[in-house]
């Protein structure tokens, strides 16, 4: 039997959403900039700006939440959540942070020295601007598949280690400070990071002498491709996958915002303890005391359930099936994505969607703004709004929130999709015309380029 309808969990509390009528979006845009960050959210009918801390919270996590413990220090509820963190990662030196820029931001500047550089498959915004805020270069390295948004290859989300092993041996490991491997990779269109690109990045990385940190955010998803794609994986369970992930790395750094089930939180890990006790007084300074990192004790103790929630099977079976189903809704219909689709989002492809607008009158802006006007529904550009110069796809994220959306509301964004799609020649670029730096797209304005 087609077991795609089964679901791991019943809804128990609803909350009331509204489709407002379109010439109130049509001003609500205008008054917003053309930006969808601007708008309220009782303005959006469906929310697909962002994956972190937008899902629902399983009753064992509100429940935990009732038993948290308030203690400005030694908190009950965070030796729960370092209990927790180290059973997953296996790292011995554990810091919460309120979310996981916060974490970049804490290991960065106690880890980074100005004008050296830092290695990633391919950094996202706010890892990119807290390496650039710290005076060093951030440099990508996406496999050459990663750039067909076509192929159907696995793994698309791995670092090219050919490409690692001969920018170290040219630049020397001393001017490098750091590698950071995102899995999945965000920008990279979600995609997953094999166990074996793992390995191998982490032999270069040990044989130079150059820390290796994971940032985490989504490994649990990632355990899940690798359980399904990679050989001899199929048998072990995504918590024995990850912690040989985490195994292969110094440390990690982890928005519990995604594969934490969290609305808030989340944390810094590693093996050094130098680097932990320099990164403890930072984190006193900038988030909290060491127990509680700018976090209540309440959320301390809902990560605590997250973090092992989203480590099981049939969630995680239901969470990359609900991607999929969508991705291969709107492939069917004709609408450009990235192929295969990862783990938290399906990337509509701007740029190919509305081959008219060139890639600097914001072609995923366009759309966005356009999807927001046919249906109310709110995406996330990740193009030349976001990235700039660095952006190799104008795409369009739908990142879907966890245990939040049914298959009918996500019907009505293959529905919307095909109408704009329909009408593809009648959406204009757009131009920029406030916002500057690393993360403008947060604050940016926009407006539409007349005829």
């Amino acid at each position: 039997m087609d077991s795609s309808w089964y679901k791991p969990f019943k809804i128990k509390v609803v909350e009331p959403i509204r489709l407002i009528p379109r010439a109130e979006r049509e001003r609500k845009l205008k008054e917003a900039g053309y930006n969808l960050f601007n708008l309220r959210s009782a303005d959006i009918y469906i929310d697909l700006l962002t994956d972190s801390g937008t899902g629902a919270m399983s009753q064992a996590q509100w429940a935990a939440i009732m038993e948290g413990d308030e203690a400005y220090a030694g908190s009950r509820s965070f030796a729960l959540f370092h209990e927790t963190v180290r059973e997953i990662t296996g790292f011995p030196y554990i810091l919460p942070t309120h979310q996981g820029r916060a974490a970049e931001h804490v290991l960065f500047s106690c880890a980074l020295e100005p004008g050296k550089y830092v290695l990633s498959n391919t950094f996202f915004d706010t890892t990119r601007a807290n390496v650039i805020a710290r005076g060093c270069r951030p440099v990508d390295f996406p496999i050459p598949e990663a750039l067909d948004p076509e192929s159907d290859r696995p793994f698309k989300g791995n670092m090219d280690v050919d490409a690692l092993r001969s920018f170290v041996a040219e630049k020397r490991a001393e001017a490098i400070a750091m590698i950071v491997l995102t899995i999945t990779n965000n920008t990279m269109a979600g995609q997953p990071v094999s166990l074996a690109n793992v390995r191998a990045v982490s032999e270069i990385a040990r044989a130079h002498g150059i820390p290796l940190f994971v940032d985490a955010c989504r490994h649990a998803e990632n355990s899940f491709f690798i359980r399904e794609w990679e050989s001899g994986y199929a048998e072990k369970s995504p918590l024995e996958i990850s912690r040989e992930v985490f195994s292969l790395a110094d440390g990690c750094i982890m928005s519990a915002k995604k594969d934490g089930l969290g609305n808030i939180g989340g944390f810094l890990a590693m093996r050094d303890e130098a680097l932990f006790v320099r990164c403890r007084e930072r984190l006193i300074l900038v988030e909290g005391f060491p127990t509680y990192g700018g976090l209540a004790g309440r959320d301390l103790a809902a990560l605590s359930v997250g973090l092992r929630e989203a480590l099981e099977i049939d969630y995680l079976r239901d969470r990359v099936g609900q991607v999929r189903w969508l991705a291969e809704r709107l492939r069917g219909e004709g609408i450009p994505i990235y192929w295969p689709p990862g783990g938290h989002a399906v990337y509509v492809d701007a740029g190919k969607l509305l081959p008219h607008v060139p890639p600097y009158q914001f072609p995923g802006q366009a759309l966005a703004c356009a999807l927001y006007l046919e249906a109310g529904i709110r995406a996330c550009e990740v193009g030349a709004a976001m990235l700039g110069e660095e952006a190799r796809f104008q795409f369009v994220r739908l990142a879907i929130p966890r245990r939040v959306y049914t298959r009918e509301h996500l019907e009505a964004v293959v529905t919307a999709l095909i109408r704009i799609a329909g009408k593809r020649e009648e959406i204009q670029g757009m131009r920029l015309v406030a916002g500057e730096g690393p993360l403008r797209h947060f604050l940016a304005r926009f407006e539409p380029i007349e005829d």
